[in-house]
């Protein structure tokens, strides 16, 4: 048993709170201080303040205390390379939230970037390894059609959700090509900025003069700790190589041109300064590029090729181009979209065209400021509708498969509780979320 404790916590405008254990789950607790985190992070993205809110997050750590106690017991831990990769994605995401500002999520939260990270590294371990083994439990199950059509005859008629309007598409993404004299300009532009660092010049001081990657030019091209497998395969390739302080010579990715400099290396992840500098597109590049789409265009229309084989033939786009130009919604995990979900221009293309028609090439330019031709095949557009098996039934096969780790996840805990020592402090208990946990 965990005897009850505390200890003296942060001062807050009200007075000094104490911290204290609220929760005892095995040989793990939650403390107040713990509650207090996972309560700012959720307000940190852009959420109200409630109760209910509050009793969510106790609820959470308590599953999140469960699933660790049993993945120690089971071995099913994480790497430092996990954590830190995960820890650069909260930030970056966190830091976005307040408008691209990271002095504004330091005020927010009265502490420097480092500081945020070091108090959140313990709780973002814990998460990832109470994901492992919830993944390790319910990661099994599957929804056959039997389950899934008895899943949906079991929602009553007046439940079924209704289903917006959505669209399914295709894609083949020309990049505009940049001349070799501009290319040349700009590795020349680079090799001076080098060669100012290589004398004794500041880094970060010519990052955030002339560095062209908003989101890093700022924080003097420093991009914090990111594990491998996370940049693009020419910058890793460049930046592993580095010794501590060593600065690399020019080199190209799919962004622009880039110099690095190593900061420092963790195991497999590292913490790098870089430089980028971007060609710029002149009119010519823009009018080879265009005429390059129509003329594909035009095959497909004249049925000389398919879309699926143009796609693989002529796109530029690296997560489309191998599965026939098809666009995947990164929200859902699947091939539909409704209109608020689709890029403006990307969408103003699609409304102007009927199932199964080519659009004509349009100048689409990507959040990472990369400039495309493309053209669209419009494969399907769906009128609003009660969802329906015919319709729906990847939509419902995951919302059965959900049900089905739902449960599956449920009587794991209520066995696991039967010997688990479990103590809630009482004056959570109003809390109706809670009151399964000493039931």
């Amino acid at each position: 048993m965990v005897t009850m404790c505390c200890y003296t916590a942060k001062a807050q405008q009200s007075g000094t709170v104490i911290d204290q254990v609220i929760g005892v789950i095995g040989n793990k607790i939650v403390m107040l201080s713990d509650l207090e985190s996972q309560y700012e992070q959720y307000l940190a993205q852009g959420n109200y303040a409630s109760e209910s809110a509050r009793c969510d997050a106790l609820d959470q750590l308590m599953l999140t205390r469960l699933l660790v106690h049993y993945a120690n017991i089971d071995s099913v831990m994480v790497s430092d390379a996990q954590v830190e990769g995960e820890m650069e994605k909260r930030i970056a995401y966190f830091t976005e939230q307040f408008g691209g500002s990271t002095e504004k999520l330091e005020a927010y939260y009265q502490k420097s970037i480092p500081e945020i990270k070091e108090e959140f590294k313990p709780l973002i371990k814990e998460q990832l390894q109470a994901q492992a083994m919830q993944q390790k439990i319910v990661g099994k199950a599957s929804a056959s059609p039997a389950e899934v059509r008895d899943y949906f005859n079991s929602i009553p008629k007046d439940s079924l959700p209704f289903i917006n309007s959505e669209i399914e598409y295709a894609e083949i993404a020309f990049k505009i090509k940049i001349s070799e004299e501009e290319k040349n300009r700009v590795k020349a532009r680079l090799e001076e900025i080098r060669n100012r660092l290589l004398k004794g010049e500041d880094f970060a001081t010519l990052a955030i003069l002339y560095s062209q990657d908003a989101g890093s030019a700022k924080q003097g091209g420093e991009l914090g700790f990111v594990p491998r497998g996370q940049l693009v395969p020419e910058f890793e390739a460049v930046a592993y190589k580095l010794k501590k302080g060593e600065i690399s010579p020019v080199f190209e990715s799919k962004y622009g041109f880039h110099i690095v400099q190593l900061i420092d290396r963790r195991g497999e992840s590292i913490n790098v300064r870089h430089i980028l500098l971007k060609p710029e597109v002149d009119n010519d590049d823009l009018l080879r590029t265009k005429a390059l789409a129509d003329s594909v265009a035009f095959m497909i229309r004249d049925k000389q090729i398919s879309f699926e084989d143009a796609a693989l033939k002529y796109s530029d786009a690296e997560d489309t181009r191998s599965n026939g130009g098809n666009v995947m919604n990164n929200i859902t995990g699947n091939t539909r979209f409704e209109a608020n979900q689709v890029d403006a221009m990307v969408f103003f293309q699609l409304d102007k065209i009927q199932e199964g028609e080519i659009s004509n090439s349009a100048l689409i330019t990507t959040k990472d400021g990369t400039q495309y031709y493309k053209i669209f095949l419009l494969k399907r557009r769906t009128k609003p509708h009660v969802a329906n098996l015919t319709d729906d039934y990847q939509r419902i096969q995951q919302a059965a498969m959900q049900h089905k780790q739902a449960k599956l996840m449920d009587d794991w805990i209520v066995r696991k509780k039967k010997s688990t020592y479990i103590r809630i402090n009482p004056e959570y208990m109003s809390c109706d979320e809670l009151k399964k946990w000493v039931n």
